[in-house]
């Protein structure tokens, strides 16, 4: 791999107010299931239907960390290899069964001192599951402290 395919996006290059490419994610049931048990969340409302249903709801539904996993994943897709996640925060609204299709957006709203904040929404057929922000640092933030300087 080269150095240009680890550097990804550049701090200088984002501008506050930058609207994200949408991302439309296919809510499958193999990914609903399989997500959850890889979060070793067992509960049955998110791998068993008939429980799900004696429960209130209409089929399985994800759960949370799958839902911020995606959050993060999608701001990170977005700024490339070189950011790292420091903080998501959201908030879940309606639940995201099997057969929908969560679409992802987001615009960047802050962006100080290597870090930057992306607000974002991942809406489904029902309304929004999830809101919030995700903020991410850029090690090429600032110079290095060596530069500028002699050798």
């Amino acid at each position: 791999m080269t150095a240009a395919a680890l550097t990804g996006r550049s701090y200088d290059d984002i501008t506050v107010g930058e609207t994200l490419p949408e991302l439309a994610i296919p809510l499958t049931r193999t990914l609903i299931v399989a997500t959850a048990l890889a979060t070793r969340d067992f509960q049955d409302v998110h791998h068993d239907p008939e429980l799900a249903q004696q429960r209130g709801s209409k089929d399985v539904f994800m759960n949370i960390l799958t839902s911020n996993g995606l959050a993060g994943r999608f701001v990170t897709d977005w700024a490339g290899p070189v950011a790292t996640v420091r903080r998501v925060k959201i908030r879940l609204g309606a639940p995201n069964y099997p057969g929908d299709t969560m679409t992802m957006t987001g615009e960047v709203v802050a962006k100080e001192n290597g870090l930057v904040e992306v607000k974002i929404v991942g809406a489904n057929s029902l309304g929004n599951h999830l809101a919030g922000t995700v903020t991410v640092s850029f090690p090429n933030a600032y110079p290095a402290a060596s530069e500028g300087k002699d050798a």
